[in-house]
């Protein structure tokens, strides 16, 4: 049965508050997920949370109870918290009624399959990353790897963004050497965007495996990791803009490759 928690000193309470930083997360081995969609999504990926918190008013939804009954019968410690004590842990006002915490996953090279995977070198907004995972998943990509000091994928931000794909996007923490020279064996082109590109975006064959390889958002990629990639390419700029963000650049690669593919295997029309 959930256990109703009032105290802000609730040990509990401590750790669902300790999420909200890089510390808290890595102390408690931890992610923080927020909203009811949202972990129903990983339920359906079989992840379920290690501690929940609900309020008092969302358990009267009967998807709500049900949820939690789920998550009861898989493991899940569930406490019912007052809206302020719910508003503390997400740092937010009108926070989400229904709150998990999970163990943060993270998977191999060689675990990674498919045709189409994203690298992102030393990406620092956690909003960005979370957007791409949502973008690759909706396009049916393999994988996220992370190259370089990234900011931190499990970070509320990021796990917001991300709107539940966290959960279903394998994703990799390296470096770029490494994951040079595992591509070389799997086979992999690497595809890497570049103000410097002489080459358009959409030129390059896609009809192998490929991956493609965005750079920080402030410096692009370093001229090491350039001269490494197997085509670079530039999206081109009609307006005055010379350049995209990040999310946004990655979701233009992403859809032109799944274009040129003929939209294979699409979920909807």
């Amino acid at each position: 049965m959930p256990e109703t928690i009032t105290s802000a000193a609730n040990a509990a309470v401590k750790t669902l508050r300790s999420l909200a930083t890089k510390k808290g997360r890595k102390e408690a081995g931890l992610l923080l997920a927020e909203g009811e969609r949202l972990m129903r999504e990983a339920a359906e990926l079989g992840r379920w949370p290690q501690l929940a918190a609900v309020s008092e008013a969302a358990l009267g939804r009967p998807s709500v109870r049900d949820f939690v009954r789920a998550a009861e019968n898989a493991g899940t410690r569930v406490l019912i918290l007052s809206p302020r004590l719910l508003e503390q842990i997400t740092r937010r006002d009108n926070a989400q009624s229904v709150i998990g915490a999970y163990r943060p996953r993270l998977a191999e090279l060689t675990e990674l399959t498919g045709d189409l995977l994203v690298a992102l070198h030393e990406v620092r907004d956690p909003g960005n990353l979370g957007t791409i995972l949502r973008t690759c998943d909706a396009v049916g990509a393999s994988g996220v790897v992370l190259t370089g000091e990234c900011c931190d994928p499990f970070s509320v931000e990021a796990v917001r963004a991300s709107m539940g794909s966290i959960f279903a996007i394998p994703l990799v923490q390296t470096q770029f050497q490494a994951l040079d020279a595992w591509r070389k064996r799997a086979g992999c082109s690497v595809i890497g965007t570049s103000l410097r590109a002489a080459q358009r975006h959409d030129e390059p064959d896609v009809s192998g495996r490929v991956i493609l390889l965005m750079g920080n958002e402030q410096s692009g990629l370093p001229p090491d990791i350039e001269a490494a990639c197997d085509h670079l390419v530039r999206i081109p700029m009609r307006g005055r803009a010379d350049s995209l963000n990040l999310a946004v650049s990655t979701s233009v690669m992403l859809y032109d490759v799944w274009r040129r593919r003929g939209f294979a295997k699409p979920n909807h029309a």
